[in-house]
């Protein structure tokens, strides 16, 4: 079964180019890597530009675990983290 992952991550003003430019690094490895990973998108908000959403869909529990084990996501996420304005909202949700 399908796993989707949302997360609501608020950036620091000013510093969304380079939370854009980290995450679009990460995206392509996650896509050349990661045959389970079906879905693997940044939004951003219209209202709020340093408000986005990162959207994942993987093809089960194991791709899940295997994109959250992954070098390339464990050499990113202290990037993206500093970059946070604060904690950011995630869920992960069963297809229906």
């Amino acid at each position: 079964m399908s796993i989707g992952v949302v997360a609501i991550l608020r950036i620091k003003p000013g510093r969304e180019q380079e939370f854009e430019g980290i995450f679009a690094e990460l995206a392509e490895k996650v896509r050349a890597n990661e045959p389970g990973s079906q879905l693997y998108k940044l939004f951003r908000s219209q209202n709020e530009k340093s408000t986005y959403v990162a959207m994942e869909i993987c093809a089960d529990a194991d791709a899940l675990k295997t994109h959250q084990q992954s070098d390339h996501v464990r050499a990113a996420i202290p990037k993206l983290e500093a970059l946070l304005a604060g904690d950011y909202e995630g869920y992960v949700l069963d297809a229906v």
